[in-house]
């Protein structure tokens, strides 16, 4: 599943998108100019990155830059929907393909179509970048942050929250949505190489191993989804 996901994104950032008189010999120019952004906005978030840094890293000039993209707000949106925007193709395709085929979905095969996509993100060249980027993004501004948010992943969050809300009936779609907003905060964490597992549990857990991140991860979220709810009361210790 990882491979085949992997290679649409191949396919996808082969797709070269043009501006009217793009000057000849630069065919790949923007998509360089992408990638150089994305490493910048990935390692310096927005603020701290300027389009100087990316012209520098991409080796054009900053006017080059503004001649696609317009500003550095328009520069940003592009490189992180480039990716979102896959991910949450796939999602959906995935979804549709599990309803298509007649069977009750579980939640453990809704979770793992959910994550399939986001997981196979880090075998395409650039997209571990994107996923330090993708996990970035939640400390941004919320100016910058949730119109981005929205308008990558949106439709399939919710369309996997109403399957997860047939799959588990006892839950309160209240319930399912605190619970989805836990499985994107565990899988960020998880598919961003921010954790320090290599340090904590060496010759144990292989971060690097895409199976064992998929089965330790899916394995976490099902789980979570599927556990009880525990109603608390707040208690009053004035």
């Amino acid at each position: 599943m990882a491979k085949k996901i992997a290679a649409s994104g191949t396919a996808t950032r082969r797709r070269r998108r043009s501006g009217p008189g793009r000057p000849e010999g630069v065919s790949n120019v923007r998509d360089e100019i992408l990638d150089a952004a994305e490493i910048e906005f990935a390692a310096r978030g927005y603020a701290g990155t300027s389009l100087r840094d990316v012209a520098e890293r991409a080796k054009v000039t900053q006017a080059l830059i503004n001649y696609y993209f317009h500003s550095k707000n328009g520069l940003y949106e592009e490189v992180f929907l480039r990716r979102g925007r896959l991910v949450s193709e796939q999602r959906m395709a995935s979804l549709a393909a599990l309803r298509q085929s007649g069977k009750k979905l579980d939640v453990r095969t809704i979770v793992g179509a959910f994550l399939a996509p986001a997981l196979a993100m880090r075998d395409v060249p650039g997209g571990r970048t994107f996923m330090r980027l993708n996990a970035r993004l939640h400390t941004e501004p919320p100016e910058i942050s949730y119109p981005l948010r929205n308008a990558a992943y949106d439709e399939s969050t919710r369309a996997y929250a109403e399957a997860l809300c047939e799959a588990l009936p006892h839950l309160s779609p209240k319930d399912v949505y605190w619970r989805m907003t836990l499985v994107v905060g565990a899988y960020l964490y998880a598919f961003s190489d921010t954790h320090r597992l290599e340090i904590m549990a060496p010759g144990i857990c292989d971060p690097n191993d895409t199976e064992e991140v998929f089965t330790a991860v899916t394995s976490f979220v099902t789980g979570g989804m599927q556990a009880p709810v525990l109603r608390s009361s707040v208690v009053n210790k004035s």
